[in-house]
Protein backbone atom coordinates (compact mmCIF):
# COMPACT_ATOMS: atom_id res chain seq x y z
CA UNK A 1 0.00 0.00 0.00
CA UNK A 2 1.39 3.39 -1.04
CA UNK A 3 -0.88 6.36 -0.27
CA UNK A 4 -0.17 10.04 0.50
CA UNK A 5 -1.70 9.44 3.96
CA UNK A 6 -0.61 6.09 5.39
CA UNK A 7 -1.91 4.09 8.36
CA UNK A 8 -2.10 4.40 11.23
CA UNK A 9 -4.10 7.63 11.39
CA UNK A 10 -5.46 8.98 14.66
CA UNK A 11 -8.99 10.28 13.95
CA UNK A 12 -9.86 13.90 14.62
CA UNK A 13 -11.85 14.12 17.86
CA UNK A 14 -14.54 16.25 19.49
CA UNK A 15 -15.26 17.95 22.80
CA UNK A 16 -18.60 17.30 24.49
CA UNK A 17 -21.07 20.18 24.85
CA UNK A 18 -24.67 20.22 26.03
CA UNK A 19 -26.25 22.45 23.38
CA UNK A 20 -25.95 22.80 19.62
CA UNK A 21 -23.34 25.56 19.14
CA UNK A 22 -24.46 28.49 17.03
CA UNK A 23 -21.28 30.17 15.84
CA UNK A 24 -20.61 31.63 12.39
CA UNK A 25 -18.93 29.25 9.96
CA UNK A 26 -20.04 25.98 11.58
CA UNK A 27 -21.48 22.97 9.77
CA UNK A 28 -23.36 20.08 11.36
CA UNK A 29 -23.68 16.31 10.89
CA UNK A 30 -25.54 13.53 12.72
CA UNK A 31 -23.37 11.64 15.23
CA UNK A 32 -23.49 7.99 14.21
CA UNK A 33 -23.55 5.16 16.74
CA UNK A 34 -21.05 2.68 15.33
CA UNK A 35 -17.33 1.96 15.04
CA UNK A 36 -15.19 4.91 13.99
CA UNK A 37 -13.13 3.70 11.04
CA UNK A 38 -10.62 5.16 8.60
CA UNK A 39 -10.60 3.35 5.26
CA UNK A 40 -7.35 3.09 3.30
CA UNK A 41 -7.78 1.91 -0.29
CA UNK A 42 -4.95 1.41 -2.77
CA UNK A 43 -6.27 -0.54 -5.75
CA UNK A 44 -7.40 -3.96 -4.53
CA UNK A 45 -5.89 -3.38 -1.08
CA UNK A 46 -8.27 -2.15 1.63
CA UNK A 47 -7.45 -1.63 5.28
CA UNK A 48 -10.04 -0.70 7.91
CA UNK A 49 -8.39 1.08 10.83
CA UNK A 50 -10.13 1.74 14.14
CA UNK A 51 -9.87 4.71 16.47
CA UNK A 52 -7.54 2.72 18.73
CA UNK A 53 -5.37 1.29 15.92
CA UNK A 54 -7.17 -2.03 16.14
CA UNK A 55 -7.48 -3.51 12.63
CA UNK A 56 -11.11 -4.14 11.71
CA UNK A 57 -10.57 -5.51 8.20
CA UNK A 58 -10.97 -9.20 8.97
CA UNK A 59 -14.30 -8.68 10.77
CA UNK A 60 -16.08 -6.99 7.85
CA UNK A 61 -15.30 -8.82 4.59
CA UNK A 62 -18.55 -7.58 3.04
CA UNK A 63 -17.39 -3.99 3.61
CA UNK A 64 -14.08 -4.66 1.88
CA UNK A 65 -16.00 -5.86 -1.20
CA UNK A 66 -18.35 -2.87 -1.07
CA UNK A 67 -15.58 -0.31 -0.68
CA UNK A 68 -13.55 -1.77 -3.54
CA UNK A 69 -16.65 -1.47 -5.70
CA UNK A 70 -17.70 2.03 -4.65
CA UNK A 71 -14.66 4.06 -3.55
CA UNK A 72 -12.02 5.68 -5.78
CA UNK A 73 -9.05 3.38 -6.42
CA UNK A 74 -6.70 5.39 -4.21
CA UNK A 75 -8.17 7.23 -1.25
CA UNK A 76 -8.35 7.58 2.53
CA UNK A 77 -11.85 8.10 3.98
CA UNK A 78 -12.91 8.79 7.56
CA UNK A 79 -16.29 7.45 8.61
CA UNK A 80 -18.31 5.05 10.73
CA UNK A 81 -19.15 1.36 10.40
CA UNK A 82 -22.81 0.80 11.26
CA UNK A 83 -25.44 -1.91 11.20
CA UNK A 84 -28.83 -0.63 10.06
CA UNK A 85 -32.08 -2.39 10.94
CA UNK A 86 -35.71 -1.49 10.46
CA UNK A 87 -35.68 0.12 13.92
CA UNK A 88 -32.52 2.15 13.33
CA UNK A 89 -28.85 1.67 14.15
CA UNK A 90 -28.08 -1.51 16.09
CA UNK A 91 -24.84 -1.18 18.05
CA UNK A 92 -25.29 -4.45 19.94
CA UNK A 93 -25.42 -6.40 16.67
CA UNK A 94 -22.39 -4.46 15.45
CA UNK A 95 -20.45 -5.47 18.55
CA UNK A 96 -21.29 -9.11 17.90
CA UNK A 97 -19.46 -8.85 14.58
CA UNK A 98 -16.11 -8.86 16.43
CA UNK A 99 -15.74 -12.62 16.58
CA UNK A 100 -12.39 -14.46 16.51
CA UNK A 101 -13.52 -17.44 14.40
CA UNK A 102 -13.24 -16.98 10.62
CA UNK A 103 -16.27 -19.19 9.98
CA UNK A 104 -18.35 -17.11 12.36
CA UNK A 105 -17.14 -13.89 10.71
CA UNK A 106 -18.34 -15.14 7.32
CA UNK A 107 -21.69 -16.22 8.75
CA UNK A 108 -22.32 -12.89 10.46
CA UNK A 109 -21.24 -10.94 7.37
CA UNK A 110 -24.08 -12.63 5.48
CA UNK A 111 -26.68 -12.45 8.27
CA UNK A 112 -26.01 -8.93 9.63
CA UNK A 113 -24.07 -7.04 6.95
CA UNK A 114 -22.55 -3.72 7.93
CA UNK A 115 -22.63 -0.42 6.09
CA UNK A 116 -20.23 2.50 6.02
CA UNK A 117 -21.04 6.17 6.51
CA UNK A 118 -18.40 8.49 5.04
CA UNK A 119 -17.93 11.97 6.49
CA UNK A 120 -14.40 13.08 5.60
CA UNK A 121 -11.79 12.61 2.86
CA UNK A 122 -8.13 12.63 3.90
CA UNK A 123 -6.48 11.68 0.61
CA UNK A 124 -7.43 11.21 -3.03
CA UNK A 125 -5.10 9.74 -5.66
CA UNK A 126 -1.67 11.32 -4.89
CA UNK A 127 -3.11 14.28 -3.01
CA UNK A 128 -2.89 14.68 0.78
CA UNK A 129 -6.03 16.63 1.75
CA UNK A 130 -5.48 16.92 5.50
CA UNK A 131 -4.31 20.54 5.26
CA UNK A 132 -7.32 21.55 3.14
CA UNK A 133 -10.40 23.12 4.80
CA UNK A 134 -13.23 20.74 5.60
CA UNK A 135 -15.48 22.46 3.06
CA UNK A 136 -13.10 21.40 0.26
CA UNK A 137 -12.67 17.88 1.63
CA UNK A 138 -16.44 17.51 1.86
CA UNK A 139 -16.95 18.83 -1.69
CA UNK A 140 -14.48 16.28 -3.05
CA UNK A 141 -15.99 13.49 -0.95
CA UNK A 142 -19.46 14.21 -2.32
CA UNK A 143 -18.15 14.33 -5.88
CA UNK A 144 -16.35 10.97 -5.70
CA UNK A 145 -19.13 9.09 -3.91
CA UNK A 146 -21.96 10.24 -6.15
CA UNK A 147 -24.79 7.72 -6.37
CA UNK A 148 -23.54 4.87 -4.17
CA UNK A 149 -26.56 2.63 -4.72
CA UNK A 150 -26.81 -0.84 -3.21
CA UNK A 151 -29.22 -2.36 -0.72
CA UNK A 152 -30.20 -0.33 2.33
CA UNK A 153 -28.30 -2.61 4.71
CA UNK A 154 -25.03 -2.51 2.75
CA UNK A 155 -25.16 0.95 1.23
CA UNK A 156 -22.16 3.25 1.33
CA UNK A 157 -23.60 6.48 2.71
CA UNK A 158 -22.47 10.07 2.51
CA UNK A 159 -23.47 11.57 5.85
CA UNK A 160 -26.00 14.41 5.75
CA UNK A 161 -24.60 17.89 6.29
CA UNK A 162 -26.14 21.29 6.99
CA UNK A 163 -24.99 24.76 7.90
CA UNK A 164 -28.35 25.52 9.56
CA UNK A 165 -28.25 25.09 13.37
CA UNK A 166 -32.05 24.79 13.47
CA UNK A 167 -31.85 21.74 11.19
CA UNK A 168 -29.13 20.31 13.43
CA UNK A 169 -31.32 20.85 16.49
CA UNK A 170 -34.16 19.06 14.72
CA UNK A 171 -31.88 16.11 13.94
CA UNK A 172 -30.78 16.04 17.57
CA UNK A 173 -34.32 15.65 18.91
CA UNK A 174 -36.11 13.84 16.08
CA UNK A 175 -33.70 11.07 15.13
CA UNK A 176 -32.61 9.82 18.53
CA UNK A 177 -35.11 7.00 18.30
CA UNK A 178 -33.24 5.63 15.30
CA UNK A 179 -30.12 5.13 17.40
CA UNK A 180 -28.23 8.31 16.53
CA UNK A 181 -25.77 9.46 19.16
CA UNK A 182 -26.35 13.20 18.80
CA UNK A 183 -24.98 15.91 16.53
CA UNK A 184 -21.46 16.92 15.46
CA UNK A 185 -20.40 20.53 14.77
CA UNK A 186 -17.19 21.66 13.12
CA UNK A 187 -15.81 24.79 11.43
CA UNK A 188 -16.11 24.64 7.66
CA UNK A 189 -12.51 25.89 7.32
CA UNK A 190 -11.06 23.26 9.70
CA UNK A 191 -8.05 21.21 8.49
CA UNK A 192 -7.85 17.55 9.50
CA UNK A 193 -5.97 17.55 12.83
CA UNK A 194 -5.17 14.02 13.99
CA UNK A 195 -6.00 13.15 17.61
CA UNK A 196 -7.06 16.74 18.37
CA UNK A 197 -10.38 17.66 19.99
CA UNK A 198 -11.26 20.48 17.64
CA UNK A 199 -14.89 19.60 16.87
CA UNK A 200 -17.95 19.57 19.13
CA UNK A 201 -20.33 16.73 19.91
CA UNK A 202 -23.77 17.34 21.35
CA UNK A 203 -25.12 14.25 23.11
CA UNK A 204 -28.32 13.46 24.98
CA UNK A 205 -28.07 13.40 28.76
CA UNK A 206 -30.69 12.21 31.22
CA UNK A 207 -30.78 10.83 34.75
CA UNK A 208 -32.24 7.64 36.18
CA UNK A 209 -32.45 6.18 39.67
CA UNK A 210 -30.78 2.75 39.67
CA UNK A 211 -30.17 -0.07 42.12
CA UNK A 212 -26.49 -0.42 43.08
CA UNK A 213 -25.98 -4.20 43.10
CA UNK A 214 -22.22 -4.55 42.85
CA UNK A 215 -18.96 -2.86 41.99
CA UNK A 216 -15.64 -3.45 40.29
CA UNK A 217 -12.30 -2.56 41.79
CA UNK A 218 -10.29 0.13 40.07
CA UNK A 219 -7.15 -1.07 38.29
CA UNK A 220 -5.13 0.39 41.17
CA UNK A 221 -6.59 -2.39 43.33
CA UNK A 222 -7.45 -0.12 46.24
CA UNK A 223 -10.42 1.96 45.11
CA UNK A 224 -13.82 1.46 43.52
CA UNK A 225 -13.60 1.68 39.73
CA UNK A 226 -17.27 1.42 38.81
CA UNK A 227 -20.69 0.75 40.30
CA UNK A 228 -22.85 -1.99 38.76
CA UNK A 229 -26.37 -0.74 38.17
CA UNK A 230 -29.72 -2.49 37.85
CA UNK A 231 -33.33 -1.72 36.95
CA UNK A 232 -36.41 -3.84 37.57
CA UNK A 233 -38.62 -4.95 34.70
CA UNK A 234 -42.39 -5.39 34.90
CA UNK A 235 -41.99 -8.89 36.34
CA UNK A 236 -39.77 -7.75 39.20
CA UNK A 237 -36.53 -9.08 37.66
CA UNK A 238 -33.45 -6.93 38.30
CA UNK A 239 -31.48 -6.48 35.05
CA UNK A 240 -27.96 -5.17 34.77
CA UNK A 241 -28.19 -1.92 32.77
CA UNK A 242 -24.65 -0.57 32.92
CA UNK A 243 -22.12 1.06 35.19
CA UNK A 244 -21.29 4.41 36.75
CA UNK A 245 -17.59 5.27 36.73
CA UNK A 246 -15.02 8.07 36.24
CA UNK A 247 -14.45 8.75 39.94
CA UNK A 248 -11.63 10.87 41.31
CA UNK A 249 -8.90 9.17 43.36
CA UNK A 250 -10.39 10.56 46.57
CA UNK A 251 -13.91 9.48 45.64
CA UNK A 252 -12.76 5.94 44.78
CA UNK A 253 -11.38 5.58 48.31
CA UNK A 254 -14.50 7.09 49.91
CA UNK A 255 -16.72 4.62 48.06
CA UNK A 256 -14.79 1.66 49.50
CA UNK A 257 -15.76 2.79 52.98
CA UNK A 258 -19.34 3.74 52.05
CA UNK A 259 -20.04 0.42 50.37
CA UNK A 260 -18.33 -1.79 52.97
CA UNK A 261 -21.52 -2.50 55.01
CA UNK A 262 -23.32 -3.64 51.84
CA UNK A 263 -20.65 -6.28 51.15
CA UNK A 264 -21.57 -8.28 54.25
CA UNK A 265 -23.50 -11.44 53.28
CA UNK A 266 -24.10 -9.83 49.88
CA UNK A 267 -24.55 -13.11 48.00
CA UNK A 268 -27.30 -14.34 50.31
CA UNK A 269 -30.33 -14.04 48.07
CA UNK A 270 -28.55 -11.76 45.61
CA UNK A 271 -30.56 -11.64 42.34
CA UNK A 272 -27.38 -12.00 40.26
CA UNK A 273 -25.82 -14.89 42.16
CA UNK A 274 -26.41 -17.46 39.44
CA UNK A 275 -26.29 -15.06 36.51
CA UNK A 276 -24.13 -17.27 34.28
CA UNK A 277 -26.98 -19.69 33.61
CA UNK A 278 -30.15 -18.49 35.28
CA UNK A 279 -29.97 -14.99 33.88
CA UNK A 280 -29.16 -16.22 30.40
CA UNK A 281 -32.23 -18.47 30.53
CA UNK A 282 -34.34 -15.56 31.76
CA UNK A 283 -33.20 -13.36 28.89
CA UNK A 284 -31.60 -10.85 31.24
CA UNK A 285 -28.26 -9.12 30.96
CA UNK A 286 -25.44 -9.55 33.41
CA UNK A 287 -21.87 -8.44 33.74
CA UNK A 288 -18.80 -10.61 34.21
CA UNK A 289 -18.29 -12.09 30.76
CA UNK A 290 -15.11 -11.69 28.77
CA UNK A 291 -14.63 -8.28 27.19
CA UNK A 292 -15.14 -8.32 23.42
CA UNK A 293 -12.60 -5.53 23.02
CA UNK A 294 -9.92 -6.78 25.41
CA UNK A 295 -9.72 -10.49 26.27
CA UNK A 296 -7.28 -9.75 29.13
CA UNK A 297 -9.51 -7.17 30.82
CA UNK A 298 -10.68 -8.18 34.29
CA UNK A 299 -14.48 -7.99 34.44
CA UNK A 300 -14.81 -9.68 37.83
CA UNK A 301 -17.12 -7.93 40.27
CA UNK A 302 -17.97 -7.69 43.95
CA UNK A 303 -21.62 -8.18 44.94
CA UNK A 304 -23.43 -5.68 47.13
CA UNK A 305 -26.73 -6.16 48.88
CA UNK A 306 -29.12 -4.41 46.44
CA UNK A 307 -30.42 -1.94 49.01
CA UNK A 308 -28.93 1.34 47.75
CA UNK A 309 -30.25 3.64 45.04
CA UNK A 310 -28.07 5.97 42.97
CA UNK A 311 -29.10 8.76 40.64
CA UNK A 312 -27.03 8.31 37.49
CA UNK A 313 -26.56 10.54 34.46
CA UNK A 314 -26.75 8.66 31.16
CA UNK A 315 -26.97 9.47 27.45
CA UNK A 316 -29.35 6.94 25.94
CA UNK A 317 -30.54 3.36 26.22
CA UNK A 318 -29.90 0.68 23.62
CA UNK A 319 -31.15 -2.89 23.97
CA UNK A 320 -32.17 -2.33 27.57
CA UNK A 321 -28.76 -0.98 28.67
CA UNK A 322 -27.06 2.36 28.92
CA UNK A 323 -25.20 2.77 25.64
CA UNK A 324 -22.23 4.44 27.38
CA UNK A 325 -21.02 4.40 30.95
CA UNK A 326 -23.05 6.54 33.35
CA UNK A 327 -21.88 9.04 35.93
CA UNK A 328 -22.91 9.05 39.57
CA UNK A 329 -24.87 12.18 40.51
CA UNK A 330 -25.76 11.24 44.10
CA UNK A 331 -27.05 8.45 46.26
CA UNK A 332 -30.78 8.53 46.95
CA UNK A 333 -31.60 7.31 50.50
CA UNK A 334 -35.13 8.58 49.92
CA UNK A 335 -35.78 6.01 47.17
CA UNK A 336 -36.46 2.28 47.56
CA UNK A 337 -34.76 -0.18 45.21
CA UNK A 338 -38.14 -1.56 44.13
CA UNK A 339 -39.04 1.86 42.70
CA UNK A 340 -36.10 1.72 40.23
CA UNK A 341 -37.81 0.38 37.10
CA UNK A 342 -37.44 0.73 33.35
CA UNK A 343 -40.64 2.77 33.34
CA UNK A 344 -38.72 5.90 34.39
CA UNK A 345 -36.60 5.90 31.22
CA UNK A 346 -37.54 8.17 28.34
CA UNK A 347 -39.10 6.28 25.45
CA UNK A 348 -38.21 7.79 22.08
CA UNK A 349 -40.17 6.64 19.05
CA UNK A 350 -38.01 5.07 16.29
CA UNK A 351 -37.39 7.27 13.27
CA UNK A 352 -36.85 6.26 9.67
CA UNK A 353 -33.22 6.49 8.54
CA UNK A 354 -34.40 7.19 5.00
CA UNK A 355 -36.04 10.41 6.17
CA UNK A 356 -32.73 11.78 7.36
CA UNK A 357 -30.88 10.86 4.17
CA UNK A 358 -33.59 12.61 2.21
CA UNK A 359 -32.68 15.86 3.96
CA UNK A 360 -29.04 15.94 2.86
CA UNK A 361 -27.82 19.43 2.15
CA UNK A 362 -24.47 20.98 1.34
CA UNK A 363 -23.50 24.45 2.52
Amino acid sequence: MDLPVMPPVKPMLAKAVHEVPRLPGLVYEPKWDGFRCIVFRDGDEVELGSRNDRPLTRYFPELVELLIEKLPRRCVVDGEIVVVTGAGLDFATLQNRLHPAASRVRKLAAETPAGFVAFDLLALDDRDLTAEPFSERRRLLASVLGDTGGSAARQLHLTPLTDNPDVAQDWFTRFEGAGFDGVMAKPADLPYLQDKRVMWKVKHERTADCVVAGFRWHKDGVGVGSLLLGLFDGDGVLHHVGVASSFTVARRAELVAELAPLRENALDGHPWRAWAQAWADAGGRMTGGQSRWNSTKDLSWEPLRPETVAEVRYEHVLGGRFRHGGRLVRFRPDRTPESCTYAQLDAVAPAELAALFGERTNP
